[in-house]
């Protein structure tokens, strides 16, 4: 009797992916930090808005000039709405992100960046496991298990403990349907970009593919945020701030398009890979600890407490219940 072969470890790629998306979580954790001060500059949320994606585009253009490839990627795009092998609504991700950029600078000065989080964290964790049951996302259909459920619950009371000392009074908590909203849309986001870089792929060049997906985000984003700061303005005027100029860390703030591009671009790489409830719990704790990191670096901030720190550690644990659990489960497929 031959002896079994040895069970290959299938899950080392929903490692990486889960590490990758926690490194885009650091990413956009940096990202909501530079926005937010672009905002208090210019004195409008949708203006520091449209200038964090308007500069992200800026980079993206310049890179499809220098990158043949990634053209051709777009192209493909193109033809895929065309032949209908994209719908519409599939290349529409880039609402969201505009969505959630615009909820910063909408909500989080009257809730507090503490109520802001919790929002956001609960609806992006349950979102995600509708938009992987429906399958949505390029990977298929994948079943809520225990794991996968538990994952979420443990996200939103680990990002509950981390700002539990933040919290204060809110004059009005109604707001967080907003955060709540932009949140659950990040998922859906997620799914598309990764539809449409399924599209725009070609053999042996899968990176110009996450190019014309997270391309295409930025596009549909600064034209949506283009035409909410129009809007803004109209009703209540034009910004009452001024752009930052001074040098270096004032031009720092311009760097969120550039922070963006690589959040997005991470999405798009392993969504199909991982998920979205994997991505987004991965992201979630990298933001977490982001969070955490510039807090105790930049200067003038409030150092972390003991609550922000248990706070981080349950958010990498609600990452590993799912990983652990979904590579059990291979083992004993095979």
């Amino acid at each position: 009797m031959t002896a079994p072969a040895p069970v290959p470890a299938p899950s080392a790629s929903t490692t990486v992916g889960v590490g990758a998306a926690v490194v885009g979580g650091l990413g956009a954790a940096a990202q909501t930090r530079v926005n937010g001060s672009l905002a208090e500059h210019v004195g409008s949320g949708f203006g520091a808005a449209v200038i964090s994606f308007g500069s992200g585009l800026l980079w993206l253009l310049l890179a499809l000039a220098c990158w043949p490839a990634a053209r051709s990627a777009v192209g493909r795009v193109v033809a895929g709405l065309r032949t209908r092998r994209l719908r519409w609504w599939e290349v529409l991700g880039g609402t969201a992100g505009g969505f959630y950029v615009a909820a910063q600078g909408l909500t989080a000065a009257t809730l507090g960046v503490a109520l802001f989080m919790v929002a956001v964290v609960a609806g992006q964790s349950t979102s995600s496991l509708l938009v992987d049951r429906l399958g949505l996302a390029p990977g298929g259909v994948r079943l809520i298990t225990l794991g996968r459920a538990l994952g979420p619950v443990l996200t939103v009371v680990a990002v509950a403990i981390a700002v539990s000392g933040s919290i204060g009074t809110v004059p009005s908590v109604g707001l967080a349907v907003v955060p709540f909203l932009a949140g659950a849309f990040q998922s859906w986001q997620q799914a598309m970009n990764g539809r449409v870089r399924a599209v725009a792929n070609a053999p042996g060049d899968v990176f110009a593919g996450v190019a014309a997906a997270t391309f295409g985000n930025f596009v549909v984003g600064t034209a949506a945020l283009a035409l909410a700061f129009g809007v803004s303005v109209v009703v209540t005027g034009p910004p009452t701030g001024s752009l930052p100029t001074g040098w270096p860390l004032d031009l720092a703030l311009y760097s969120g398009g550039l922070l963006g591009i690589v959040f997005i671009a991470i999405q798009a790489a392993v969504v199909h890979r991982i998920g979205v409830l994997l991505l987004a719990l991965g992201m979630i704790a990298g933001q977490i600890v982001g969070a955490l990191v510039l807090d105790v670096v930049v200067p003038g901030v409030a150092a972390p407490g003991a609550a922000m720190y248990a706070g981080a550690a349950l958010t990498l644990l609600a990452v590993t219940v799912p990983v652990v659990e979904s590579r059990i489960l291979r083992r004993r497929r095979r």
